[in-house]
């Protein structure tokens, strides 16, 4: 498996700045660009394109929360994460409230489809305004949630530099990450499925 952060001369830890990784990848991907190979051979010009290739696919990785943590504990555990599926207890009463509205907006949307009447499509209209106001309230909460948790993966980061490479302690650490990791990717998926509820209502 490629390391990402090596690839960036970056190093293997669970917080990045964004803007410092944008920086290092704009100045590594423009001298290793292909265009800078047109007189080498065809098996250099082959291992600059492979190289620039997998440059985009390690900034692309590590700028995304998610994807960094994925790929740290790749690397650091040898596997994927486990338990994405299992929702945290934590997390249930939320995901509860999304599947039932997500549920409730489904069956509108079928009531929407079988109505004829112009006036009662004006009515449909005003009601379907009343649903997104809420999809958008559970999305700012889901934001609200989101912004709090890359607050505790900072805080994280930084006890990570304090304790240095300790096997033992950086392997309690990563349980941490792997929470992390899996609340991220629920509160990703779940802003993904509100986005799409809320595209059916407004078409």
């Amino acid at each position: 498996m490629t390391d990402f952060f090596a690839l960036l001369d970056e190093s293997r830890r669970p917080w990045l700045d964004s803007d410092k990784l944008k920086t290092k990848f704009l100045s590594l991907s423009t001298q290793a660009h292909p265009d800078k190979s047109t007189a080498a051979t065809a098996v250099e010009r082959e291992s600059a394109n492979r190289h620039f290739i997998e440059l985009n696919a390690a900034f692309n990785c590590l700028r995304e929360p998610r994807e960094r943590l994925r790929h740290l504990l790749d690397l650091e555990l040898g596997e994927r994460p486990k338990h994405v599926q299992e929702i945290p207890q934590g997390l249930m009463e939320l995901f509860t409230e999304i599947a039932g509205l997500r549920r409730e907006v489904n069956a509108f949307l079928e009531e929407v489809t079988r109505v004829q009447s112009p006036l009662l499509r004006v009515q449909m209209f005003e009601r379907a305004q009343e649903w997104m106001d809420r999809l958008r309230d559970v999305q700012h909460r889901l934001g609200e949630r989101q912004a709090a948790l890359l607050q505790e993966l900072q805080e994280l980061d930084a006890e990570w530099e304090r304790l240095g490479a300790d096997p033992v302690r950086r392997r309690v650490m990563l349980q941490s990450v792997e929470q992390i990791h899996q609340q991220l990717s629920f509160y990703t998926r779940w802003n993904a499925q509100l986005k799409e509820t809320t595209v059916q209502l407004s078409l």
